[in-house]
């Protein structure tokens, strides 16, 4: 385990937890934040994830140290470590890379902690950029999953509905599914 959390004594036996203290949770706020991009939310659940573990081992209640949790989240945005909308931007970039729909990336946002009005923001910025971003992101899906054109032709049309469905699952609408399921491979090569 890390930071201590149980500790083999030298007679092979475990030595209780380590005092729950701001500066072990500062740590264990940089050491999640250099591996991963984070909302404050985020880092809010995993310090009461670490706070929860410690406090079983110790029999402490985790209630105790609510407030410390915060002033650590807190401390990380003032720093400039924590970013909601950078954290919603770079998402969503990478997910409609991938294929998501406005939906779905809204969604994965949304279990991530991150508030709508930032991810309005983050998906307008972003459309903006590249301009019928949500027309590529289609795309991208139908060529990820073999969808549509990029299905054998020999199969396509037994396997229209399916796709249909699959489209709309990702959270596409009905009418973006139905044109790029229906449209040409060539379609798809003549976008940038």
């Amino acid at each position: 385990m890390r930071d201590g959390d149980e500790e083999a004594g030298r007679d092979g036996g475990l030595r209780a937890a380590r005092p729950i203290t701001p500066a072990y949770l500062e740590r264990a706020a940089l050491y999640y934040l250099e591996r991963y991009g984070a909302s404050a939310e985020m880092l809010r659940r995993v310090l009461r994830r670490r706070v929860e573990t410690r406090c079983r081992l110790r029999g402490e209640a985790p209630g105790d140290f609510a407030e410390m949790v915060e002033a650590v989240v807190a401390r990380a945005l003032g720093a400039g470590l924590v970013d909601d909308a950078a954290f919603a931007a770079a998402k969503v970039r990478s997910l409609r890379r991938r294929g998501g729909s406005a939906r779905a990336i809204g969604a994965k946002l949304a279990a991530k902690g991150v508030d709508r009005d930032t991810v309005g923001a983050a998906l307008a910025e972003e459309a903006g950029a590249e301009g019928s971003s949500e027309d590529q992101a289609a795309r991208a899906y139908a060529r990820r999953r073999r969808l549509g054109p990029f299905r054998p032709e020999a199969a396509r049309a037994a396997a229209r509905e399916r796709d249909l469905a699959a489209m709309a699952r990702a959270g596409f609408a009905l009418s973006l599914a139905r044109r790029v399921i229906d449209g040409d491979l060539e379609d798809d090569l003549a976008m940038p």
